[in-house]
């Protein structure tokens, strides 16, 4: 079985092709083509979902994003999004505006420290980087705290967890970890630090 890779983004694809087969009936099938993507966040697996035709109307496999296998576990769907609350800028700096509010809205960046040092990060955003510390929502609570040095938003409190990165990758999966992790009141920023900083939004630093 051949294997090649493509360089996409930064994310290495390594396509695994299987040979097609023609049925009886003259359509073309293909079974067995697998697709894995190497993301700065973990490795996911993309699922062959073939598509019968006729041979002459070109048959192909189109791919369907579904779990992520490492380092951790977690299934993906093209419509994760939707069980978590989608934020807005606008919502965001109204949060901000009541840090005294109840519920408490916990804002958190998914990025790595190093990419804080460099732009900054949205007032009184918590820091949990998805790619290096992807088991973040499975360690126990005083593991936490002593990795990250501030108390872990408990997974039944009222009060929002929003997380948000650069561009809304590592923070949807950041949502769907948590989720799984049991926390029950997630939202996410789509739009994460690109739109706050196009709209002007405050920078801590």
């Amino acid at each position: 079985m051949a294997t090649r890779r493509l360089a996409t983004n930064g994310a290495v694809t390594a396509l695994r092709g299987g040979t097609s087969r023609l049925t009886s009936s003259g359509s073309a099938t293909i079974p067995t083509t697998t697709y894995i993507l190497q993301a700065p966040f973990g490795t996911t697996s993309l699922g062959p979902q073939a598509t019968r035709g006729a041979v002459g109307a070109g048959a192909v496999a189109r791919p369907q994003l579904f779990r992520r296998i490492s380092p951790i576990s977690v299934r993906w769907s093209s419509d994760s999004a939707a069980e978590s609350k989608i934020w807005k800028f606008e919502e965001i700096k109204a949060a901000l505006s009541t840090p005294t509010s109840t519920p408490k809205v916990t804002i958190i960046d998914t990025r790595e420290p190093s990419e804080l040092s460099s732009t900054g990060r949205i007032p009184g955003a918590l820091n949990i980087p998805i790619a290096s510390a992807p088991d973040s929502f499975h360690i126990p609570a005083d593991e936490f705290a002593d990795r990250f040095g501030f108390e872990r938003p408990a997974p039944d409190s009222d009060g929002p967890v929003v997380f948000y990165c650069k561009a809304g990758v590592r923070s949807r999966a950041a949502a769907q970890i948590a989720r799984e992790a049991g926390w029950k009141n997630v939202g996410e920023y789509p739009g994460s630090w690109l739109d706050w900083v196009r709209r002007g939004g405050e920078i801590e630093r």
